[in-house]
């Protein structure tokens, strides 16, 4: 539990002139969510990461891309902040309106996951992030998480309680299964997003659900997921066949385009990867596109990869070279600008794993931008 850096500016003036509205982020990583609403018009004023080599990495990556601001950060677990152990920094003025934002690690609610659901260790947390929402009572907030905590009936249980403890604090609510890809994300990763708000900032309402439409999920959106996935995107092709794009699909969506938008052979991570040994040889025999296995999941490079899950037993495996993707292209199938770098002694376990968990940066700016348009329609 370690204070790494006290805000040294006047937060409320800070907020004043820019007109930036102020976030807390809970289980940061790298920051990638953080990144995507700063890109919005948010300013993130604390942010809270139990491991130290992510938070080295939010760190980093925020110094390459120049990103400032009046960021208190946090070393500890959440319940730290539950239990009263830690202390929350001093909330802005009460006419600025404060957000939380969050997604807890969620193996414990994927349908590839051990489905230990609240009672693991893991699923825990997002009981503990909600608390801590209803106990601080923050003007709006988010929390993200995987598809089966909403959609899974032993799970969507755990889901609807806490929903339900949201309404009883006082917050209008209204949640979407989103898609990275509706954000420009070259990615298939589906993603449960539920938004809570005080009545006082949305007209005076009543607390519960929101009507349907009332919020604009569509306003930071850049494609629709029906069209998107209807193409015909190339699906097989033999490895180091140079296959040709097919001019119909959308080529922003494509892996290849990603990899030369942040031109990633040049990136400060682009050496940084797994080294083939036992497994160079199936390397070379598994189709470009064949991601049917459960391990081994070659990308295509005209069309969009599978849910970046780097770890937990997946192997994502470069198009068309005999290799695992390494760390520069697994940001750029994140979305992250191409300036964005993890430290280059951070271990490869950890640079995966916190790229693994981070909400796209497309798709959190996208997010970001729906609800700052929301709060100021309603001001």
């Amino acid at each position: 539990m370690i204070n790494l850096q006290s805000a040294t500016e006047n937060v409320n003036s800070i907020l004043t002139e820019g007109s930036r509205l102020p976030i807390y982020s809970f289980f940061t990583g790298a920051g990638f969510l953080d990144l995507g609403f700063e890109k919005a018009g948010f300013i993130t004023l604390a942010a809270n990461e139990v491991h130290l080599p992510f938070m080295q990495g939010f760190e980093y990556g925020r110094d390459k891309l120049k990103s400032k601001g009046a960021c208190e950060k946090y070393l500890c677990s959440i319940d730290d902040f539950v239990t009263g152990k830690q202390k929350l920094p001093k909330r802005p003025a009460k006419s600025i309106p404060l957000g939380f934002i969050g997604g807890p690690p969620c193996p414990d609610f994927s349908v590839a996951g051990k489905q230990k659901g609240q009672a693991g260790e893991n699923g825990k947390l997002t009981g503990a992030y909600a608390q801590l929402i209803c106990d601080q009572s923050p003007d709006w907030f988010l929390l993200e998480n995987v598809k089966g905590l909403w959609r899974t009936k032993k799970h969507r249980k755990f889901y609807d309680e806490i929903c339900q403890m949201f309404i009883m604090s006082g917050y209008c609510l209204t949640n979407k299964l989103i898609n990275a890809i509706e954000y420009g994300v070259p990615q298939d990763r589906d993603r449960i997003i539920l938004l809570g708000f005080k009545p006082k900032l949305i007209g005076k309402r009543k607390a519960g659900f929101l009507p349907e439409g009332e919020f604009p999920w569509d306003y930071g959106m850049k494609h629709d997921r029906v069209d998107v996935f209807s193409r015909p995107w190339p699906h097989r092709d033999p490895y180091q066949s140079d296959p040709k794009r097919n001019p119909r699909c959308l080529a922003k969506l494509t892996v290849q385009h990603w990899f030369d938008k942040n031109n990633v052979k040049d990136h400060l991570n682009a050496d940084h990867a797994f080294v083939a040994r036992a497994g160079l040889a199936k390397f070379k025999t598994i189709d470009e596109g064949d991601d049917s296995g459960k391990s081994y999941k070659r990308l295509h490079r005209w069309r969009y990869s599978p849910t970046a899950a780097y770890g937990n037993n997946e192997v994502h495996i470069h198009p068309y070279e005999p290799r695992r993707i390494s760390v520069a292209e697994a940001l750029a199938i994140q979305s992250l600008p191409a300036k964005f770098s993890l430290p280059p002694d951070m271990t490869l376990s950890n640079m995966f794993k916190t790229i693994g968990n981070g909400v796209p940066y497309l798709a959190a700016e996208g997010i970001a931008a729906s609800i700052n348009k929301y709060l100021k329609s309603c001001s």
